[in-house]
């Protein structure tokens, strides 16, 4: 090996070590949780009605987090596209009530942290407008188990089975 081509190796392998060190290594899903009630003396998520928390395992991330009221008021089925706000901490995001008082809802969350590499919670909203449930659809893999794809169908039966 020549000195040229040795300078050259070594400079290429402490650029893949310098960038590779810079970018955060991305393997296996991210995670979603609830938290409620929101800490009133925080002023970020003061009046909330509930925290998400996005992760990638135990880690905090600013991944992007959206979610959909789907409900029934009055017989109607109802959509409704929910607002979360970042919080002083990350990976927290404060969503506020955007679905009103009436009816039977429910909230869906999504954390993704790349395309078809999500973690959806299913939060079910009650009459009185309580939360009556929290859930995140799983699916056991050979390494343990990771959030699964919600489908509409799951959703329109737990509406429909709460709205009796």
């Amino acid at each position: 090996m020549t000195r040229r081509s040795l300078i050259r190796t070594i400079a290429l392998v402490a650029a893949v070590a310098l960038t590779s060190g810079a970018m955060p290594l991305v393997a296996g899903p991210p995670w979603i949780s609830i938290e409620m009630p929101a800490n009133p003396f925080d002023r970020a998520s003061r009046g909330a009605f509930l925290l998400v928390h996005a992760f990638h395992h135990g880690t905090p991330m600013n991944f992007p987090v959206t979610g959909r009221a789907e409900g029934i008021v009055a017989g109607e089925r109802r959509t409704v596209p929910l607002r979360l706000a970042r919080t002083s901490r990350d990976g927290v995001y404060a969503l506020h009530n955007q679905w009103g008082a009436a009816g039977v809802w429910t909230l869906v969350l999504t954390v993704t942290q790349g395309p078809g590499d999500g973690a959806t919670a299913l939060v079910d909203i009650a009459s009185n407008g309580t939360v009556a449930a929290v859930r995140v659809p799983t699916a056991r893999h050979r390494e343990g188990e990771f959030p699964r794809a919600v489908t509409t169908a799951e959703v329109e039966a737990g509406l429909r089975g709460r709205s009796r």
